[in-house]
């Protein structure tokens, strides 16, 4: 159809007819329009719940395991003083200290005693005729005896004629040569004399 024939119809048509059409033609368009406004894709808010589905609670601190200081020595690789924590065994510092050299008498001690603080582990070894097994702590035996293999430094103290340096010294040598077999062995420590040795020799034991 020509642009003048559409010229000519529009001019026939009365003024309510010309009306009716703007309008027809306004409500065609306007939901062309709308439909179109609808079919457009919208953004989608994703919202992300909290681990778990629920808020978290808190935990309280449990206290911290207590500390547990021992001194392994004797017929081990590298003995010394060790830390463990609370509820740590005989064998676990055995462990620490790098294991039991050959030989140890390892059957000498209870490896599932729990450890106590300030206590030492002392693994004796095997050619020790006549020497009982020396118990795991402790240097006092029965009859008030000090018993050089397992006392301390301080216990070893209380002797007469040896203070600090001779004690530590003693300690020191059962450390690296392992478990004294005899009483006239202590001779051997520096710092010990004979007349020191006559001095408590009836006070200690092996």
């Amino acid at each position: 159809m020509s642009e003048g024939s559409i010229r000519e119809r529009l001019a026939a048509l009365s003024r309510g007819e010309l009306i009716g059409l703007v309008a027809l033609l306004a409500v065609t368009l306007g939901g062309a329009g709308l439909w179109y406004v609808r079919s457009l894709p919208r953004p989608v808010e994703v919202t992300t719940a909290p681990s778990g589905g629920t808020a978290s609670t808190p935990i309280s601190a449990s206290p911290s395991p207590e500390v547990v200081v021992v001194d392994v020595a004797g017929w081990v690789r590298r003995p010394g003083v060790y830390e463990f924590t609370e509820g740590a065994r005989v064998i676990d510092a055995i462990d620490a200290a790098g294991g039991a050299r050959p030989g140890a008498l390892l059957q000498a001690l209870n490896l599932a005693a729990p450890l106590a603080d300030g206590t030492q582990i002392l693994v004796p070894r095997e050619g020790q005729e006549g020497v009982a097994p020396p118990p795991v702590t402790g240097g006092a035996v029965a009859g008030g005896l000090i018993n050089v293999n397992t006392a301390a430094a301080t216990e070893l103290e209380e002797l007469p004629g040896v203070g600090e340096v001779i004690a530590q010294a003693i300690v020191d040598y059962r450390t690296e040569n392992g478990p004294f077999t005899t009483v006239d062995q202590l001779i051997d420590v520096s710092g010990i004399g004979d007349a020191t040795l006559e001095n408590i020799r009836d006070l200690v034991t092996v």
